[in-house]
């Protein structure tokens, strides 16, 4: 991947908020002072009139959270795959605005600039959000441009994989979040801003191939609140560094759980020989070669115009069309609903700017599930060749048995009393499929 170079100067400092000393900041920032934390419970909003209004911002409007019969219903306040996402997370279309810090420890001194660092995840990050949104999320990020060392060494704030934001210890990451805020003071307003990125040096902790430690606090106020008096939450902590083409998605993973998705990966992963979904979406794996958001998750997230979404929920016989996701315009997804948390989803998937992996294009199917946890497999890819070893093999970041889960012509996928014939493509690209569905036993809705 060509190296992306940001140049963060005085004039960034000034976009966290106004006025600000002109100060452009490099590595070895001072020990942050004291830490002072109190309460906050309600949602923090940006205060930018434009935030909220795509043409205001000259974004591609039309887009709208799911809506309808092939909406699957949110059945908790925490992240889920269903159609509404609860108060309190990020906003997923329109401007959506980032402050993102750097920190670094006695014990882990940061060996590069904060340019540097910060270059490792921007402008990728937000350039591959503008690509899957089709141009719906203009995604801002502004640096504190300058390594805020944390007062203890890292070992002492007992960072593990798991380790919680508890506002009763004084350790963990409620003390890291305290630091900062402490150090940047009233000169961040962060009332500006929907999300919060934590950088740390990449030599504090282990490396990410031995532990994966990134994680975000999403949704729920996490018990701080800024001096600007903005409840603090949507934050995401990453460690070390991740392998592969574009090793700053994890931060696109985790930012997605602010906009509400949430884990397609099993949480016990020793006990699940393999990914559930595979490398089709990186809210299941988002190391290795560049892949895209499921076609239901950009439904979720307002990406998608009514238009571009075809629901099937009534019995009958539909011919229907689907146009690549890595392609703009064109019907994006089929949604057959089962249950009012249970459904069967459609997407075309094709070599694309994002999806790197994609080595045998089709239509791919899966079944989604509201009704089940984050790390509880709520998405599952259906196998077009199960048994197979897949048509990647050599990435030890990709798994290999659902790279070849496409449905291509010819090839039918039945379930729930549901059929999918796959008839092949037209001289655009696009797949053609014939969706028969029986009539259920009793009508739920």
């Amino acid at each position: 991947m060509r190296p992306l170079v940001i140049l963060v100067a005085a004039a960034t400092v000034g976009a966290l908020t106004a006025p600000l000393p002109a100060r452009a900041g490099e590595a070895g920032g001072p020990a942050a002072a004291r830490p002072a934390a109190t309460d906050g419970t309600t949602g923090a909003t940006g205060t930018d009139g434009t935030a909220g209004d795509p043409s205001a911002s000259g974004l591609r409007s039309g887009a709208r959270p799911p809506s309808g019969p092939c909406a699957l219903r949110t059945v908790t306040r925490h992240v889920s795959e269903g159609a509404r996402t609860p108060r309190g997370y990020a906003r997923s279309s329109g401007v959506v605005r980032a402050a993102t810090f750097l920190i670094d420890f006695p014990d882990a001194p940061a060996r590069m600039s904060a340019r540097k660092r910060y270059a490792e995840f921007f402008p990728a990050v937000a350039d591959y959000y503008r690509v899957s949104s089709y141009g719906r999320l203009d995604y801002r990020s502004t640096p504190w441009p300058r390594w805020i060392r944390m007062s203890r060494p890292y070992r002492s704030y007992g960072i593990t994989r798991g380790a919680t934001f508890d506002p009763n210890r004084d350790d963990g990451y409620y003390a890291i979040t305290q630091e900062i805020l402490a150090a940047v003071g009233g000169r961040v307003d962060f009332r500006r801003y929907d999300l919060i990125n934590v950088l740390a040096t990449p030599d504090a902790g282990p490396p990410a191939v031995q532990d994966v430690r990134s994680v975000t606090f999403a949704g729920a106020a996490t018990g701080l609140t800024s001096r600007n008096g903005a409840p603090i939450r949507n934050v995401s902590f990453i460690w070390s560094r991740q392998t592969g083409d574009s090793p700053y998605r994890v931060l696109n993973h985790e930012n997605a759980h602010s906009f509400g998705l949430p884990d397609l990966y099993r949480g016990d992963q020793n006990r699940m020989p393999r990914t559930p979904v595979g490398h089709w979406d990186p809210m299941d794996e988002d190391w290795g070669p560049s892949n895209d958001f499921l076609a239901w998750h950009k439904w979720k997230l307002g990406w998608l115009a009514p238009s571009q979404v075809h629901c099937v929920s009534r019995p009958g016989r539909r011919m229907l069309t689907l146009s690549p996701t890595s392609v703009p315009g064109g019907p994006k997804l089929a949604v057959i609903p089962l249950s009012p948390t249970r459904a069967i989803t459609l997407e075309a998937r094709a070599p694309g700017r994002l999806d790197h992996a994609v080595c045998r294009p089709g239509v791919l199917v899966t079944t989604v599930a509201s009704d089940l946890p984050s790390g509880g497999a709520p998405v599952r890819t259906s196998d077009a060749t199960p048994g197979s070893r897949g048509c990647l093999t050599t990435d030890p970041n990709v798994s290999p048995p659902l790279t070849d889960a496409p449905y291509r012509a010819g090839q039918r996928c039945t379930a729930a009393g549901v059929t999918v014939d796959v008839l092949g493509q037209d001289r655009s690209g696009n797949w053609r499929v014939l969706v028969t569905r029986r009539p259920p036993a009793d009508d739920y809705t």
